[in-house]
């Protein structure tokens, strides 16, 4: 017979934990960035459009993977907040191209700093072996999730 799985192991899976991790990065960083006008959910905008990644709504929705319609609501924060711009498609006139503003890329060089002192806070007493072994052991977890997923795409 098979011994009840106990509900409190559920606390020290790596899945529960990795989430806990999230959840209290996620408030660090937040409260880091939010001087400099950005919030953790516009890290993936950024970079898509910073890097040249991306540069439609339909691109960054996949890129952040995140759907279509909480993209829009973002986009439209972030053009208020003067952090994005929209103009007409070269070649799509049912798209709009998004850049990112002058003002956003000027603060964008001290978010990366703030976010890399969270990092480093985050992993002190960690070798530089075990930071790199937990962020590939992270990169593989996340290539399985994907996999078990389906890539996680969102629709749309």
């Amino acid at each position: 017979m098979q011994s009840p799985v106990s509900l409190s192991a559920v606390l020290t899976t790596p899945g529960h934990l990795i989430s806990l991790a999230a959840r209290v990065f996620a408030r660090l960083s937040e409260a880091r960035l939010k001087p400099l006008g950005f919030g953790v959910g516009h890290l993936p905008v950024l970079v898509a459009l910073e890097d040249g990644l991306a540069a439609s709504q339909r691109e960054l929705a996949r890129f952040a993977r995140i759907e279509q319609p909480s993209m829009a609501q973002m986009l439209t924060r972030m053009e208020r907040d003067g952090l994005i711009s929209r103009s007409a498609h070269p070649t799509d006139g049912r798209s709009s191209q998004i850049t990112l503003t002058e003002a956003a890329r000027a603060r964008l060089p001290a978010a990366c700093e703030v976010l890399l002192e969270g990092n480093r806070a985050a992993l002190d007493g960690f070798s530089a072996q075990e930071a790199a072994q937990l962020g590939a052991l992270l990169g593989r977890l996340i290539a399985n999730l994907d996999r078990v997923t389906g890539g996680a795409t969102p629709p749309g």
